[in-house]
């Protein structure tokens, strides 16, 4: 969809007055405020009901001003920007100390990055030609446009229903083409040591080892060992507020089929063609690649949830690398799904 100067210039001016706006990335649609403005990030907490100890992504026009944002930058980062950015790729690296500490989670590390989408480049680039924020830094935090750990938004009509009016300004650049958030990566170890990749997402851990020659180490759960705290990290994230689980291929009639005998109301988020889908509450039918999946995901899970189901069932998805960042965001889904069920959908597992 269009969006006119006249908008972009509205959101800039509300931005350097410290309020909310809502714009896409290729990711997901974002909640933003002036990233150097400890007030209105502030606002951002309110509005999402985040903890206030969960940190977030400074969105940047370009890697020009990455110096005023993060310190001891490393080789790899600048590699890493220069093959990534503009694109779904956060860097997690020290923080300058011009940095609020709301928006680190009062760490000593900020994460960084160039969002794709053409509208949130134009915000972006219009932002710091005005003159950015408090003491000229441009830069705008923004997580996912969202109740803290519900379902993130692919389309501007998911951030009016999910923040209302907490939000002023609301740009709507269509469904999000990538649609599921970006790929975190700790550089703040030093050269010596392997990258640790934080959250799985469009970029790869191999593609990050074609740039730097080293494969990040996969973080699989949160530590105790100085492991930074990144967005989108906790065990129970992107939920539905209907109980979801999974089910593999071979189960999925028998199961559907039980649920029906105890008269509880299905629905399935599929890839697979359903020999008989009849005795289905609801369904919905995503790609079988990787990409269009997850394209889809966010959005088929939100309309799932609205369907007056007693449960949401997910078809297991291939166990492949390319669908790792979805069996993430699926394993966070279902432990945030909320009720436990004891029939055979609700013990099989999302592999990585």
């Amino acid at each position: 969809m269009r969006t006119d100067q006249a908008v972009i210039d509205r959101a800039v001016a509300l931005l350097q007055a410290g309020e909310l706006v809502a714009f896409p990335t290729e990711t997901v649609y974002g909640v933003g405020a002036d990233a150097a403005n400890p007030a209105a990030v502030g606002r951002i907490f309110t509005a999402k009901g985040r903890p206030a100890d969960h940190p977030l992504i400074v969105h940047l026009p370009g890697d020009g001003g990455l110096d005023r944002w993060a310190r001891d930058i490393p080789t790899r980062a600048w590699e890493l920007a220069e093959a990534f950015w503009p694109g779904p790729l956060t860097l997690i690296l020290k923080r300058a100390p011009a940095v609020p500490a709301i928006v680190t989670g009062g760490q000593d590390t900020v994460g960084v990055r160039v969002p794709a989408h053409p509208l949130a480049l134009a915000l972006l680039r219009a932002y710091a030609e005005a003159g950015g924020g408090v003491d000229g830094l441009c830069g705008i935090a923004a997580p996912s446009a969202n109740r803290f750990g519900r379902i993130s938004p692919t389309e501007a009509a998911h951030v009016r229903a999910e923040l209302g009016d907490a939000v002023p300004l609301i740009l709507d650049g269509g469904r999000c083409p990538v649609g599921i958030e970006s790929t975190i990566v700790d550089l703040t170890r030093g050269d010596d040591q392997a990258p640790r990749l934080l959250r799985p997402g469009r970029v790869t851990p191999e593609q990050i080892a074609a740039v730097i020659g080293v494969l990040p180490e996969i973080v699989t759960r949160p530590a105790d060992d100085g492991t930074p705290r990144v967005s989108g990290s906790l065990a129970a994230h992107y939920a539905p507020t209907t109980p979801l689980r999974f089910v593999t291929q071979a189960d999925l009639v028998d199961v559907v089929d039980e649920l029906r005998q105890t008269g509880r109301r299905c629905a399935l988020l599929h890839h697979s063609q359903l020999p008989n889908a009849s005795a289905l509450h609801a369904g919905l039918r995503l790609p079988v690649d990787p990409q269009g999946y997850a394209r889809g995901l966010y959005a088929a899970l939100r309309e799932l949830d609205q369907m007056a189901a007693d449960i949401i069932l997910v078809e297991e998805i291939p166990a492949a690398p390319a669908w790792a960042a979805i069996a993430d965001r699926l394993h966070r889904a279902a432990c945030g799904a909320g009720l436990a069920t004891n029939d055979r959908a609700s013990t099989t597992q999302v592999r990585p």
